[in-house]
């Protein structure tokens, strides 16, 4: 299955302070900007497009559960995930599953922007948190 590349999630701990720096320093333009508490992501988001690609910097909103701000303790801030658009995720689950590559189940779910996401395990991709998604309710 053909899988390109969607988008590179970075942690940062001052959303503000990052949103103008891909900004003013390196052009960017501000997509959406939101939150969201659900149970395993906790982080405020904005999406930034640059030069016709997309950078999602991802903020705590809970310091104590959230997991980018689990992820910042343990590695610091900087390249959180890398995200490939695959055409239809169930079957690229499918494939994945065929060559023993697990995935993080409780990942599972749909954003806000109607995209189908889950990661695979990092022990099983040299440690690189990688996200499969697809929006199976756009067309390209």
């Amino acid at each position: 299955m053909d899988k390109k590349m969607d988008h590179i999630g970075i942690a940062v701990r001052d959303l503000g302070n990052s949103i103008d720096f891909y900004l003013r320093v390196l052009g960017g333009q501000l997509i959406d900007r939101y939150k969201s508490e659900v149970i395993g992501v906790e982080s405020e988001i904005a999406i930034i497009e640059l030069n016709g690609e997309r950078i999602e910097l991802l903020a705590p909103t809970n310091n104590t559960t959230s997991p980018i701000a689990r992820f910042i303790k343990q590695k610091g801030k900087g390249v959180h995930h890398i995200a490939y658009r695959v055409e239809d995720l169930d079957e690229a689950l499918l494939e994945l599953k065929q060559q023993g590559i697990r995935i993080l189940e409780n990942s599972l779910r749909i954003n806000k922007h109607g995209r189908r996401l889950i990661y695979l395990n990092p022990a099983d991709t040299e440690g690189t948190i990688i996200e499969y998604c697809d929006y199976p309710n756009q067309t390209d």
